[in-house]
């Protein structure tokens, strides 16, 4: 992991969407455990990453840093299931329900054990993040 998975310092990448490819054409996708309706992660998803994700009912995503498919946990054996996607109002984001296949989620972990990717919670008073697995330690 690099600092700022392990920071407590609130530093949010208001470049991110500005420095994606123009010819990129995603749209962000929260995916959702269907089952405790956490909410695992938030990416992209582009035209093929989508036909990709129904065809094979698994959660296929785009990944803007690395400009190719990312189809999750193909690398780490955590894949996911899809099971429904939801459509927002100007279909300009989707929310995909999946279940992890096994247990992990993230690529960050807490003393061994997976977190989700919202791990963190924003102190909206001193504007620094707490680690929820940390919470009233």
């Amino acid at each position: 992991m690099g600092y700022i998975e392990e920071t407590d310092e609130f530093i949010p990448d208001w470049n991110k969407l500005s420095e994606m490819d123009r010819e990129c054409h995603v749209i962000p996708v929260a995916v959702q455990n269907i089952n405790t309706k956490e909410v695992i992660l938030i990416a992209y998803v582009n035209e093929t990453a989508l036909r990709e994700s129904i065809r094979l009912k698994k959660v296929v995503l785009w990944s803007t840093s690395r400009n190719k498919l990312w189809f999750k946990g193909q690398e780490s054996g955590n894949t996911f299931t899809l099971h429904r996607i939801l459509v927002n109002c100007e279909q300009n984001s989707l929310v995909f329900m999946a279940s992890p296949d096994k247990g992990n989620i993230c690529h960050t972990s807490y003393n061994g054990v997976a977190n989700n990717c919202y791990y963190r919670e924003l102190d909206m008073n001193k504007m620094k993040l707490i680690n929820l697995n940390e919470k009233g330690k």
